[in-house]
C-alpha cells in the first residue's frame, strides 16, 4: 500500500498541489468564496427588508384610507340630511306640514299579493341560525337593499 502512495509521489499532479503557489490560489479561491456568500446574504437580507418596508407601506395607505373613510363619515353625521333621515326612522318625527300615517299590520297584509312569499318570523330565525355566517351577511344585504326589515329590528 505504501508502494502505491510512493508512485503517486511523483505524478504531476501531487506536485503542482505541493507547490506553495497553488496554496495561495487555494486560499484565495476560499476567501473569495467566503466573501460571495456573505454578499448574497447581505442582499437576501435587503430584498426581505425591502419587502417589509412595502408591506408596511401598503398598511400604511390602508389605514389612511380608513381615516378618511370615518371623517367623511364623520361629516355626513353633522348634515342637515342625516339628521333629517335620523329623527324619521329613530323617532317618527315628519317635517312640519307632513303627516305620518300609521297603516295597521292587518290592512297592510290584505294588500300584500297572493303569490308573494310567507315565512313566519321562527322559521325564518331558525333558518338564519343555521346558515354560515356569510350566507347571513349576504342575506342581510339583499333585505337592506330591498328594504325589508327582519324581526330583530
Amino acid at each position: 500500500m505504501l508502494d502505491d502512495l510512493e508512485k503517486y509521489k511523483h505524478h504531476p499532479v501531487v506536485q503542482q498541489l505541493q507547490d506553495p503557489r497553488m496554496l495561495g490560489l487555494v486560499v484565495f479561491a476560499v476567501i473569495v468564496l467566503l466573501m460571495s456568500y456573505s454578499g448574497v446574504k447581505i442582499i437576501h437580507t435587503n430584498y426581505q427588508l425591502q419587502q417589509q418596508i412595502a408591506q408596511r407601506k401598503q398598511e400604511n395607505d390602508i389605514q389612511k384610507l380608513k381615516n378618511e373613510n370615518l371623517k367623511l363619515k364623520n361629516e355626513y353625521y353633522n348634515t342637515p340630511q342625516y339628521l333629517e333621515l335620523s329623527a324619521r326612522q329613530n323617532f317618527g318625527l315628519a317635517m312640519p306640514g307632513e303627516k305620518e300615517l300609521l297603516v295597521p299590520k292587518s290592512v297592510a297584509q290584505a294588500h300584500i299579493p297572493a303569490d308573494a312569499p310567507t315565512i313566519s318570523t321562527d322559521q325564518e330565525a331558525a333558518t338564519t341560525k343555521d346558515q354560515p355566517f356569510y350566507q347571513r351577511n349576504f342575506q342581510a344585504w339583499v333585505d337592506f337593499f330591498l328594504h325589508r326589515t327582519t324581526a330583530a329590528e
